[in-house]
């Protein structure tokens, strides 16, 4: 070392322009190293160098980076990384105080004693070293530098409550996680700077807050290193740390370390605490103000003589004590815990006979443990690590490799990423080292370039999840008293300041669900700026918008394309209903009239063309007495009635009356009352909504899908939605009205008393199976009796037997086929022609008879044989070619049939028994009715006559004459005389 060499120890509070005064001695002599705490720090300083002087001779050097260009003259480090006999004309350590730190002390201490330059050596830190630098370094000439501006203690406040420009700092991950995600609820967004991020993420996150994208910072003790901030108050989230052993109290000189990043240059800045944290003690607040700090005396040390000529004798070289009061024996660190469990293994130990393989150990052994998992686990690393090395020279390509490609993934969340980013800079380390890969530059790349990926993923996740930078935005713009530009664009969506804030729905602004409650009113305000004359621009285009363009919802909404603008509300007439829109009161009144116009004028003419037939009826004027108030019964349940509780004023009505509805459309159908034109989908849809709003239903029931027959029947809908719907109860399905007329019409050919099976034709128009139509037939009144039969084959050819002819009688007989038609029909099947004509009315001989309880059939019917169901025994031998055998021969099928009569009882009626046509008294023509013998009416073997034919269902009777026909006199005339 050169004689005039010197060393100056330059000692002060935090803003007092140490590390520049370094810089600027370093760049005033030809060569330089300086070392500094953090790697963050480090490239931090490095930037600044290659900004004064290129980038052609600055060194980066760090555990896990190294550019080192061939010309280098100034050498930027971490003091760990530092190199050592270089002759370097000056040689610079920043943080000197952190000699006391209990993990990595020894390395600064070891830096105090031993690194001197050729002319120039200095020493940045805290003033509390004064006395121990003078002691251990007696030729040390010391230069006090004072802060630049006042540092001050302003007590606690809330993080609700934080001026912006405010740095909180926290001491673990979960701690800084919560404090920025809270920061971003309620002020926007804060920037995460921690020192087990990479430098790139680091320099990313700082950015975002020099550059005043968010107002706030959350950092742990790492920005108490130097770096250098635009910081006006640092508030702490806890007053003790891990560190690395215990839990600990943080001393008030690493509290002043850290506070005394507020204020820069000649601006004073102020500390204080936050969260749960109690306020300071006077005696702590005044130390940081004033700088005043116990000095210390004592710092750690290991001892830098190693010696390797065995594992025991570098481990007794390790843990020797020192020899001097000031210094104390540094606890044991990671390296020399994982050198101690190395040693352990045999085959380590068998390795390790020379010098030269203890030196390559102990350079494995200091390989940092950045993963954190587990003492175990980072030495079996190691041990891996040693073995390629001390075996093949270097690590192997395809193991390292592997070991990278595992990591080179940026999906997952911020834990998952940081872990990554931990695990690769074990890697990056270990490509940093001299010989231990087969092409350094190759592998240095990898490693870099994955640490970089993951690096910007991670930045990219942090900013999702802790910067909501529309609210910072807003906020900020609001600070400054500026008016805020808001734009709408053509879709409806409400810009601030660029930032999306919410969306024009018709004409209500709804704003963005993302924002907090502090910036609410501001972007209310800020939006309807802008809103003011679109809603007027979009009331002049809603009113000229065709009525396509418009449409109502079943629960009485009304749209125009996907925004509602309104609602249905019940008017004085079922059939006019009232108009709410939707406006906002900023539109003004004239906006909310020209819309509540243009809907009233869609509605009216709806109602004008799906309910033409029944407006029509109620201005038709000819109508006069009973007709015109059966009529206004008629509009007022929007054309349909149930038959049963009208029946008086039907009865009441003469054929005249009934003439004229009918040519309004009206169909007296036996069950129901209705106009077969309104039962379309689209009136339904809008008589359900007009029908719903004259209830005061709170939720409308929703209109059956088109075409089907039947339905099932909704428990919980209100009483009489069923009919809205154009449908009728029965049982658990409900069959469309006018498709149960048409199933009234075949249900009159039939025996209801004496009993009768469902035909083809009836199982077709309500497609149904025969069990669900048995279930129907009971929800209707009949009883369904369920029997079993031998089921007859169809037969191709009939050959007589004994030269036996065919049967005369051409109709069907005990062979003839019974077609299980409706075996595969769906429930609820759908007809085709879901409106079929209306048809006349019912015969006069039931346009009278309620259906409560009456069976409904009453016209009289011709005489019926009886049918029966006794298949004759035959012999197989007698059987005819492609007959079915009877059920005496094993295997026969059998089929399941349902016998259906009438099962309801008469009820009393004008102080008399009013009865279904089955029930009426013995009689001609009255089915159900008995013979002279007793027989049932229609038995004509009873009487002598001749016998039926063996069929399964009874003939079909004749149509009735319709009583209303105006030729129903000469009609029946003819038919008497038959």
């Amino acid at each position: 070392m050169a004689g005039e060499s010197r060393v100056v120890a330059v000692l002060g509070p935090t803003n007092t322009g140490k590390t520049t005064y370094a810089i600027e001695r370093m760049l005033a002599h030809r060569t330089g190293v300086i070392g500094l705490p953090l790697r963050l720090l480090a490239r931090e300083v490095y930037d600044r160098i290659v900004a004064l002087r290129g980038p052609s001779i600055v060194a980066l050097v760090t555990g896990e980076e190294r550019i080192v260009p061939p010309r280098t003259q100034y050498w930027v480090c971490t003091v760990e990384a530092m190199p050592e006999g270089m002759g370097a004309d000056l040689v610079a350590v920043d943080e000197i105080q952190l000699c006391a730190d209990p993990e990595r002390g020894h390395v600064f201490t070891d830096r105090l004693l031993r690194a001197r330059g050729q002319h120039e050596t200095l020493f940045m830190g805290s003033d509390t070293m004064r006395g121990t630098i003078a002691a251990l370094v007696p030729e040390a000439q010391f230069m006090r530098r004072e802060r630049m501006s006042e540092l001050i203690y302003s007590g606690q406040k809330k993080i609700s409550r934080m001026r912006p420009r405010s740095a909180i700092v926290g001491f673990s991950v979960e701690n800084v996680y919560a404090i920025a995600e809270l920061i971003r609820r309620q002020k926007g967004g804060a920037a995460v700077v921690m020192g087990a991020l990479s430098p790139r993420t680091r320099n990313a996150q700082v950015a975002m807050y020099q550059n005043g994208e968010v107002d706030y910072l959350v950092a742990t003790d790492a920005i108490g290193m130097g770096l250098n901030l635009d910081v006006d108050h640092v508030a702490f989230s806890a007053l003790s740390k891990f560190d690395g052993r215990r839990m600990r109290p943080l001393a008030p000189n690493e509290l002043a370390q850290i506070a005394g990043r507020a204020g820069r240059g000649f601006k004073s800045g102020t500390f204080g605490v936050t969260g749960d944290v109690p306020p300071l003690d006077d005696h702590v607040a005044r130390a940081i103000m004033d700088h005043q700090f116990t000095p210390q005396n004592k710092i750690n040390w290991r001892n830098p003589a190693l010696q390797f000529g065995s594992i025991d004798r570098l481990i007794n070289t390790l843990e020797m004590p020192p020899d001097h009061e000031r210094l104390f024996k540094a606890r044991e660190a990671d390296d020399l815990r994982a050198l101690k469990t190395l040693a352990e293994d045999a085959e380590i130990a068998a390795r390790c006979t020379d010098g030269q393989s203890v030196r390559l150990l102990w350079d494995v052994c200091r390989i940092p443990d950045f993963r954190g998992i587990s003492h175990a686990e980072h030495a079996n690393l190691l041990e891996q690590i040693f073995n390629y090395l001390h075996q093949l020279g270097s690590v192997p390509n395809d193991w390292l490799a592997r070991q990278i490609k595992r990591i080179d993934r940026t999906d997952g969340d911020i834990d998952a990423l940081s872990k990554r980013l931990a695990f690769i800079r074990t890697w990056t380390y270990v490509t940093q080292r001299k010989g231990w890969t087969n092409d350094e530059s190759h592998w240095r790349h990898e490693a870099r370039v994955v640490e970089d990926r993951l690096s910007d993923a991670l930045h990219e996740r942090l900013t999702q999840r802790f910067v909501d930078r529309r609210t910072s935005v807003l906020l900020r713009r609001l600070g400054q008293k500026e008016a805020m530009v808001a734009e709408v664009n053509e879709t409806g969506e409400v810009t601030v300041e660029g930032e999306f804030v919410g969306k024009l729905d018709g004409f209500r602004f709804r704003q963005d669900k993302g924002a907090g409650v502090a910036e609410d009113k501001t972007i209310k305000a800020a939006s309807l700026q802008a809103l003011a004359p679109q809603f007027h621009l979009r009331a002049d285009r809603f009113y000229n918008a065709p009525d396509t363009e418009i449409d109502f919802t079943e629960q009485g909404g009304l749209m125009w394309g996907s925004a509602a603008v309104g609602k249905l509300v019940a008017g004085s007439d079922p059939l006019k209903p009232g108009i709410e829109v939707f406006v906002d009161d900023v539109a003004g009144p004239e906006v909310s009239q020209k819309v509540q116009r243009r809907l009233q004028h869609f509605i009216d003419r709806k109602i004008a063309l799906l309910f033409e037939p029944l407006l029509a009826l109620s201005k038709d004027e000819t109508l006069t007495g009973l007709a015109r108030g059966f009529a206004f019964r008629l509009v007022e349940n929007f054309g349909i009635l149930q038959r049963a509780d009208v029946a008086e004023d039907v009865k009441s009505l003469d054929q005249d009356a009934r003439g004229a509805l009918r040519k309004h459309g009206v169909r007296f159908g036996q069950f129901t009352i209705f106009m077969p034109l309104v039962l379309k989908p689209a009136p339904t849809r809008l008589r359900l909504v007009l029908w719903s709003l004259s209830q005061n239903l709170s939720e409308f029931p929703e209109s059956p899908p088109p075409g089907l027959v039947t339905i099932p029947v909704d428990a919980g809908a209100p009483h009489g939605a069923a009919t809205m719907s154009g449908y009728r109860n029965a049982g658990n399905r409900a069959i469309r009205i006018d498709m149960l007329e048409r199933l009234a019409d075949m249900l009159r050919s039939e025996d209801s008393r004496g009993g009768f099976e469902a035909n083809a034709d009836m199982l077709s128009i309500t497609g149904m199976t025969l069990e669900q139509f048995a279930a129907l037939m009971e929800g209707l009144g009949y009883k369904a009796e369920k029997s079993e039969r031998t089921k007859v084959k169809a037969v191709d050819v009939v050959m007589p037997h004994d030269g036996a002819g065919m049967a005369a009688d051409k109709g069907a007989d005990a062979t003839t086929p019974v077609m299980d038609v409706a075996a595969e029909q769906p429930i609820g099947g759908i007809i085709s022609d879901p409106m079929p004509a209306p048809a006349d009315d019912v015969v006069s001989g039931t346009a009278d008879i309620p259906d409560e309880g009456l069976a409904p059939i009453a016209e009289e019917l011709a005489e019926t044989p009886e049918v029966d169901d006794h298949i004759p025994e035959s012999d197989p031998a007698e059987t005819p070619q492609g007959t079915a055998p009877d059920a005496s021969i094993a295997g026969a099928d059998l089929e399941t049939f349902y016998v259906f009569t009438w099962g309801r009882v008469p009820r009393a009626h004008n102080n008399g028994q009013r009865r279904a046509a089955g029930d009426r008294p013995q009689g001609k023509g009255k089915p159900g009715g008995r013979g002279k013998k007793g027989a049932p009416r229609g038995d004509k073997a009873a009487r002598g006559g001749k016998p039926q034919h063996q069929n399964a269902r009874p003939s079909r009777a004749e149509k009735p004459i319709d009583p209303d026909n105006p030729f129903a006199a000469a009609l029946m005339g003819l038919k008497d005389n038959k």
